[in-house]
């Protein structure tokens, strides 16, 4: 499959999270936003990012927001990862032979995307992209009215991007 990108309808998924629970996309778009996040435990630009993606989600994280950090590695991989990484939004496993990977035509990790309730990517990502993290918290202010947040602290030096 074709990557999918900014305007497409972004495929449902189906997968497990850490303590088996099934999370489909369609479920939680029926209740707001999702940024979707595949990774790999063992990326550095992964390891970069997802903290980053945690600060959206303390920021934006609620009952209207959905967060999923999708792995591509085994549950106990995946706990390790989120610890070490202060990752609190939900992880889910991407199954054997990566179906959801594969339908979103993912070749690099982390890609990520912002997709509206109604299916819609807003935003697609891969590798680490200061600009995209800056314009998911804009769009995601404006869907729950709240004053935004910072994603990158005062003083930080952070790059533009770096590849996935």
């Amino acid at each position: 499959m074709a990557k999918v990108r900014t305007g497409n309808k972004a495929p449902n998924f189906d997968l497990k999270d850490l303590n088996g629970k099934r999370v489909s996309l369609h479920e939680a778009l029926a209740r707001g936003p999702v940024v979707a996040a595949f990774f790999k435990v063992s990326c550095p630009t992964c390891q970069f990012t997802f903290p980053f993606l945690e600060r959206l989600f303390k920021a934006y994280g609620s009952d209207r927001t959905t967060f999923l950090a999708i792995s591509q590695d085994d549950a106990r991989d995946t706990r390790e990862f989120g610890t070490e990484y202060g990752v609190t939004f939900p992880a889910l496993l991407d199954d054997d032979g990566f179906p959801a990977s594969n339908d979103y035509g993912i070749t690099n990790v982390p890609t990520f995307y912002l997709i509206d309730p109604n299916g819609t990517v807003q935003v697609d990502s891969v590798g680490f992209d200061k600009k995209a993290l800056e314009t998911i918290s804009e769009k995601l202010v404006r869907f729950l009215g709240r004053p935004v947040a910072a994603v990158f602290k005062p003083g930080e030096v952070i790059p533009d991007s770096k590849p996935g």
